[in-house]
């Protein structure tokens, strides 16, 4: 079973152990759709759902108080990854374009995406070259030109001077 990490417990709240919840999605409404979450490897139904600010809370089955919740602060939250919400053409999860090859228009290879970056300007693709150094590009269309998932390609248009080869 693969699982998919989509949060983080950050803390507690209250008295009837309540893990309050940093989310890793764009759509933190996602944890309304699940009936259960995995602490690292373990399992837990989900009681309720509520939202502070830009936080989830979550009421799990079996943690009942605010000792119990305390044990599960900076753990990792996981689903299966068959309980993903299917996205709409040419939207992409972070864990499938990592290890996708980064290649010019021109066919130059230019190493591989590493990581997705999340600002609130745009996506970053961090790509790492065969001599480990990395770059980052924009991922918006001038740059990104096309994400071929059957070849496992992601092909750019650079910046001129962004590299120095």
């Amino acid at each position: 079973m693969d699982k998919i990490i989509i949060g983080q417990v950050v803390n507690v709240v209250g008295l009837k152990g309540e893990l309050k919840v940093y989310h890793y999605s764009d759509y933190r409404e996602r944890f309304e759709e699940l009936t259960k979450v995995f602490l690292e490897d373990t399992p837990y139904e989900i009681n309720s759902v509520r939202y502070v600010k830009g936080t989830v809370i979550l009421k799990l089955q079996g943690i009942d108080d605010r000792s119990q919740a305390e044990k599960h602060k900076g753990k990792n939250i996981y689903i299966d990854k068959e309980g993903l919400r299917a996205l709409p053409e040419d939207t992409y999860y972070i864990f499938d374009l990592i290890g996708l090859s980064v290649v010019e228009e021109n066919g130059r290879f230019l190493g591989t995406v590493s990581n997705v970056i999340q600002s609130s300007a745009q996506d970053l693709f961090e790509v790492e070259r065969e001599n480990l150094n990395k770059f980052l590009i924009p991922a918006v269309d001038e740059f990104i030109l096309n994400i071929d998932m059957e070849s496992k390609t992601v092909t750019v248009r650079l910046i001129e001077g962004l590299l120095e080869i």
